[in-house]
């Protein structure tokens, strides 16, 4: 059964609501059509109650549903503070025991108000432990050290300790303003210009993990097993247990249940001892003998129930903390017996039975799909067995390494070791028997499995039916690459040769095809754009082939038809691959292009291959509509006019004419160009065969275009051109010829168009990366790989807005050394053995980033002196090598490596031999330099304050290096349907319909819970979302709690500071000021302000957003001196990044302006309002309401330092006995500061006329009706997005919002 495990009871009835009833078989409803809500919004509230009688404690009610398991009411009740201590009971209505896994609908006579009795079970061996485990988990439960070993999915999170706990409760208990005096000054290193940047505050202090000592220890007693006679008396095993008082007992875990037996260490006496007291619980029996157990036990269960579900629900994929503070190692008989005992499949309780990855991973796909229920079924049921597979694939893989597995052939060296552990099949990323010889041999070996990995990613989520891929998880740990693979049935006792039935194993001399594999791949042809051509073999045989050559057909034993090797599903990436004979067109030449890479299997990214595709269409449909329409225009015999079609001029510079708007897919550009190609479509359509001039304008604009069919628009790309040792047969040379010249005209796309399209989407701010990650992320968006960031880099150089570049040059920067660095690390670590990698680590940290000038390395010989070196034998563990050539490398002798390595592979010229000289140089961080390697590379360190910068002595020692974690790459399986729902919502929103809007997003919500379980990045975008509306339609309530979960999650699934993280934060802190709660608010900005600086530094453009923010609220509490210091450093930030002519900086110049009005500084704030005010008058002209604002403020102003001066003069002449009429300075009110802080956060409030709406309801008619034409364009073609783009990017107030409302309803900007 696939069920999301032990999951709280408050969760338990967010899932509830998730989990769609599955008889009424929900038809292929399209998500976007209004049924689907009303549909489902019926299904939801089926729910009834039941009571629960357990013994000693009073009957309670329980809220279930008809579609939950009775395993469910389980879990629940395992979770509930009450009941907690129990694991081993049935259920029983009217006497009759339930079945664990059967549907609470099919009990008979289950109804509202039925009464369930707890019945204690007896145990077995395995409920025994099961019981053990479940006690341990509980006095476990508020310990971080999971989390911070990055063990079972836990993960950090520190929302809690800024807002003391619920912040729904505390909403409601201090609903009274808090003007109670709020001590608002942030710590030192948190203010506008502060240079430290500390470490420590990352993860503060939770007052929670001081643990409460139950006991000293739980451990398995050294008598176990039982001896024969005992287990006949119903022994079951024994544990040694130390009180909190210092009292040593032995007890005895029988089938009735747990008491003291007479056992010391040294003496086995298994008779009771006294108190002779039985109990089926353990901790009951604990709460017998130790007061302090009892006592500590209590509070604790009423801590962990207290906590918000969120912080304690395992993620789907682990995630890793850089950073632990020093933990204790306290003794944990769980821990140990995991470590120490073959615990595969004993998570699933499945004793003794491995699972089968291969049967499972293909299964859940076979899974039936028609209708939602069924979708959601089989979404769900493939997910866990994904994240399941992955987590086992990446303890593998570490056991590996570490060299805790034999090798399936030991006989071989190291590198060529390949092993089986539970079920998976591992392989290093080496070149063995130089099968990679011709493509870059170790290098390219080491690049094969992540592009093999993004073809099984793309295979997957074209989801052809019967055709099947093997699971696979890279993972990179120690230096090492590992591979991990669910394993074909019969694959080992086969010879390749022999099972190979379609593709080649020797890259393309033997060749063979299949029409099974044909059929199946002809599928998936249209949506990856495959081309299905014809090789020769090395008998000169022409064979056809769906895909590249390197793509191998297996039919395993049971049947099913595999593909692997799918490394080159995406066409080659001719600007790194020179081949003799071949130029490029001229954009490629003059960037310097083609360049040697150091391997040949550099591919094109699908997001690269689908915006040429769609970039493609656009030019196909201008070239065909147009001289369509000439020929309607003139209808006279016009010959000039088709000849432009093929002219060679259109096809080798297609780029210019569409313009960078057309190529980018994110670009709204594109939008009203696809209005006019829409209308140009119909035109085609229904000229359509009539007219055999029309039919030849069809062949031509295809022609100019590269597409395959000559009477429609179809461009595919044939991956085994250019692939060395591939012959193509004589027929196909003129298509051959063709391809060659789409690749090349795919490579000057992405340099003319995406890399272009890229840097004007930073210089508008419609993309935000904060750090390496989220920078990365937005080029993969694009389809540029990584190995352009020098190319990139070089664009921003040459921008002429270089100014406003500035963040993504630093962020550039330091990616680029951080990469380098990170590709000299790996090489240095697999030189490393065990015993010194925290020295190594620390020692290379100190050459990285430390100023210290000749840091000395620690060789691991110095702690212990071995009597004599033993022979060492011939089969060692990987890098047990005797090898010390990693201590002696130098700071300069790294850095030149960097520089050289930056050159080299990504063609960028560094200029700096130091780590100071590139802080110097390039305004970097240090820390942030620390953080970026240590994410890349796996490396845990102690969290403390590095002495970076001191000259005499060196930052690391090896104690700061904690851990060493695996980086691993899998597939991330998506959940469609909910998918939808999230887009048809998004798309609702924008056009105004925010009530639909809401319910399509809840929707999706669920159907996300349903498939994922709790914990997701999508269900984060989602609650964001949610969050949002429910601010703008005036529920703060439900918004506070929706981002609330949104904060909770980021921290959990993205990580504690990831950008993503920093959004939230500033989401929740806005929601907390409209409920009153400032000082909370105040204490998240101050978080996320932290964490900027921490991940980026002072200098970024989201900077602005955050202390605009943050001097609004301090306004709002009268710390004028404060609220200046981050409104001042705001308009500095903005002007540089918007420049001074911006909207933006009109906005910030008037929030400063307020503040001086506050404090009564008059002629400072007449100074920023007219700043501001010019600014309006130039961009939007005298009469826009904007300027009218400021003109009327400016009045006031003016008026209020005149009445100044007067009393001012007053004074001077008549002394201090002048009669002053008080100063009416007030403070603001709460109100206008929220008005203030909505604007600047881009959520706009609009109220309308009746003549408005009507005219925004026929628009948007008319804006619906061109979305529809253009979805109906090549449905199929379409693959999904993979990320949903957050809604409502703050924006500048003044500019139009695009969206239509229903009377009076607010809105949100897009």
């Amino acid at each position: 059964m696939l069920l999301n495990g032990d999951c709280p009871e408050g969760l338990k009835k967010e899932e509830r609501a998730a989990e769609l009833s599955r008889e009424n078989g929900l038809d292929e409803a399209e998500p976007g059509e209004e049924t689907t809500g009303q549909e489902v919004i019926v299904i939801q509230d089926t729910g009834f109650s039941v009571k629960i009688l357990a013994p000693g404690i009073e009957p309670f009610s329980l809220q279930v549903s008809p579609q939950e398991m009775v395993q469910e009411i389980h879990q629940v009740l395992m979770d509930r503070e009450d009941t907690c201590h129990r694991t081993c009971f049935s259920l029983h209505l009217d006497g009759n025991m339930l079945d664990h896994f059967s549907e609470l609908r099919s009990v008979e006579g289950l109804q509202e108000g039925s009464v369930l009795r707890v019945v204690e079970e007896p145990y077995t061996v395995r409920e025994a432990r099961i019981h053990v485990r479940h006690v341990r988990d509980l006095l476990k439960s508020l310990d971080p050290s999971d989390a911070f070993n990055g063990v079972d999915c836990n993960s950090l999170s520190f929302l809690s300790v800024f807002t003391d706990g619920d912040l729904g409760d505390s909403g409601k208990r201090k609903k009274g303003l808090e003007m109670d005096p709020i001590d608002c000054t942030p710590p030192e290193y948190i203010l506008p210009g502060s240079r430290e940047r500390p470490l420590c505050p990352l993860q503060p202090q939770n007052r929670d993990w001081k643990p409460l000592q139950c006991l000293k220890v739980l451990t398995m007693s050294g008598w176990n097993p039982p001896p024969g006679n005992r287990k006949m008396h119903g022994d079951l095993m024994y544990l040694f247990v130390i009180t909190a008082e210092d009292r040593q007992v032995s007890i005895t875990a029988s089938t009735r249940g747990f008491y003291l037996n007479q056992s010391t260490a040294y003496h086995f006496n298994p008779k009771p001892a006294s108190p002779r007291f039985l109990s089926h619980s353990l901790v009951e029996l604990l709460n017998q003998i130790s007061p302090t157990f009892k006592k500590n036990f209590a509070v604790l269960q009423k801590k962990r129930v207290q906590r918000h579900p969120f912080e304690r629900i395992a993620t789907p994929f682990q995630v890793y903390s850089w950073t632990a503070p020093q933990a204790e190692h306290a003794m944990d008989c769980v821990r140990a017996e995991d470590a120490y005992t073959s615990r595969l499949g004993y998570e699933e309780h499945i004793p003794g039975q491995t699972r089968d990855w291969n049967e499972e991973l293909q299964t859940t796909r076979e899974l039936p799909r028609k209708n939602l229920p069924e979708r959601l079924l089989r979404e769900r049921a493939i997910f866990k067995v994904h994240s399941d597979f992955t987590a086992a694939a990446t303890r593998g893989a570490m056991a590996v390494i570490d060299g805790n597995v034999m090798a399936i052939n030991p006989s071989e060296e190291t590198k060529m070791q390949m092993f089986i552990w539970n079920n998976i099949f591992f392989s290093l990323g080496f070149d063995v028997r130089d099968h990679y010889k011709d493509f870059g041999g170790d290098v390219a070996a080491y690049v094969a499995p992540t592009n093999d990995l993004n073809g099984v990613r793309t295979y997957n989520a074209v989801d052809v039916e019967g055709l099947y891929t093997l699971g696979t998880v890279v993972v990179d740990y120690r230096g090492y690459r590992v591979t991990a693979q669910s394993i074909i049935p019969g694959i080992l006792e086969r010879d390749q040769e022999q099972s190979v039935i379609y593709g080649s194993i020797d890259f393309g001399k033997t060749v063979m095809s299949h029409p099974r594999y044909l059929e199946l791949l002809e599928r998936t042809s249209r949506p990856l754009k495959i081309l299905r051509h014809r090789v020769l073999n090395d008998r000169d045989e022409e064979v056809e082939l769906c895909s590249s050559v390197e793509c191998k057909g297996i039919i395993g034993n049971d049947g099913r038809h595999y593909i692997l090797d799918l490394l080159r599903t995406f066409p080659p990436d001719l600007n790194f691959l020179p081949v003799p004979g071949e130029g490029l067109p001229e954009e490629c030449s003059r960037a310097g292009f083609p360049r040697a890479h150091r391997h040949k299997l550099c591919c094109l990214r699908q997001e690269l291959v689908d915006a040429f595709v769609e970039h493609r269409y656009l030019l196909f449909m201008k070239l065909a509509a147009l001289q369509l329409m000439q020929q309607k225009a003139s209808r006279m015999e016009n010959p000039t006019s088709l000849e432009n079609g093929d002219s060679p001029s259109s096809e080798s510079k297609p780029e210019d004419p569409p313009g960078p708007e057309a190529g980018s897919e994110e670009e709204g550009g594109g939008a009203s160009g696809l209005a006019k190609v829409k209308e140009l479509a119909e035109t085609i359509a229904s000229d359509d065969g009539t007219d055999p001039r029309s039919r030849e304008v069809i062949r031509n604009a295809c022609k100019a275009v590269g597409s395959i069919s000559s009477t429609a628009f179809d461009v595919r790309f044939n991956p085994d051109i250019f692939s060395p040792g591939v012959r193509f047969p004589e027929s196909c040379q003129e298509e051959v010829r063709d391809q060659k010249q789409l690749l090349k005209d795919a490579a000057a796309f992405l340099l003319s168009c995406q890399i272009p399209g890229l840097v004007k989407d930073c210089i508008d701010h419609a993309v935000l990366p904060m750090d390496g990650a989220t920078l990365a992320e937005v080029m993969r968006q694009r389809g540029i790989n990584m190995r352009y960031l020098g190319k990139v880099l070089d664009l921003v150089l040459r921008s002429p807005a270089r100014e406003q570049l500035d963040h993504i040059y630093k962020i550039g920067i330091g990616e680029l050394i951080t990469r380098s660095a990170k590709h000299i690390f790996k090489t240095y670590l697999q030189g490393v053995e065990l015993s010194g990698l925290s020295a190594a680590i620390s020692h290379f940290l100190n050459c990285f980033l430390s100023s210290y000038p000749n840091p000395v390395a620690h060789l691991p010989a110095d702690e212990l002196i071995s009597k004599k070196r033993n022979r060492r034998r011939r089969n060692r563990p990987l890098g047990a090598a005797d090898n010390t050539a990693w201590a002696v490398m130098t700071p300069q002798e790294l850095w030149k490596n960097i520089c050289q390595e930056a050159k080299n592979y990504f063609d960028f010229s560094l200029e700096c031999e130091t780590a100071d000289q590139a802080v110097e140089m390039y305004g970097l961080q240090k820390i942030t330099l620390l953080r970026e390697i240590s994410l890349k590379t796996g490396i845990q360190i102690l969290l403390k304050e590095y002495g970076f910068d001191s000259r005499h002595k060196p930052a690391f020692t090896e104690e700061d290096v904690l851990n060493i974690f695996p980086v691993v790459k899998h597939v991330n399986p998506k959940a469609s349907d909910a998918f939808h729902f999230f887009q048809s919502g998004q798309a609702k929103v924008q056009q105004g319909f925010l009530k639909e809007g809401c319910e399509l997003i809840n929707e999706a919500l669920n159907l996300f819970n349903n498939v994922y379980g709790a914990m997701h990045v999508e269900i984060c975008a989602c609650l964001r979302l949610l969050a949002r509306l429910h601010y703008i339609m005036g529920d703060y309530a439900e918004a506070l709690s929706n981002q609330q979960k949104a904060v909770l999650m980021s921290e959990r699934v993205m990580g504690i500071e990831h950008p993503n993280t920093i959004q939230e934060y500033m989401h929740l802190a806005l929601y907390c000021f409209a409920s009153s709660q400032l000082s909370t608010a105040l204490s998240l900005l101050y978080r996320a302000r932290y964490l900027t600086l921490l991940v980026f530094g002072e200098d970024h453009p989201e900077m602005a957003l955050l202390d605009n923010n943050i001097g609004l609220v301090l306004h709002g509490v009268m710390e004028y001196d404060l609220s200046l210091r981050f409104l001042e450093n705001a308009l500095a930030v903005s002007t540089k990044y918007h420049g001074p002519k911006s909207l933006k900086v009109a906005l910030s110049h008037h929030l400063v302006a307020r503040v001086y009005e506050s404090k009564a500084e008059f002629r400072s704030a007449l100074q920023h309002e007219k700043e501001g005010y010019t600014i309006y008058k130039t961009q939007l002209g005298e009469d826009h309401e904007k300027t009218k604002e400021s003109s009327e403020y400016l009045k006031c102003l003016t008026q209020q330092a005149v009445a100044l001066q007067r009393t001012m003069n007053e004074i001077y002449r008549n002394g201090s006995s002048a009669n002053i009429p008080p100063l009416k300075l007030t403070a603001p009110s709460m109100a206008s500061v929220l008005e203030q802080l909505n604007v600047i956060n881009g959520i706009l409030f609009i109220p309308l006329s009746q003549k408005d709406l009507e005219n925004l309801k026929a628009e948007v008619a008319r804006r619906q009706q061109l979305q529809e034409a253009s979805r109906n364009r090549e449905k199929a073609e379409e693959p999904m997005a993979t990320e949903p783009e957050p809604a409502g990017a703050p924006e500048d107030s003044a500019s139009q919002p695009r969206a239509a409302k229903d009377p009076s309803s607010p809105s949100l900007q897009g």
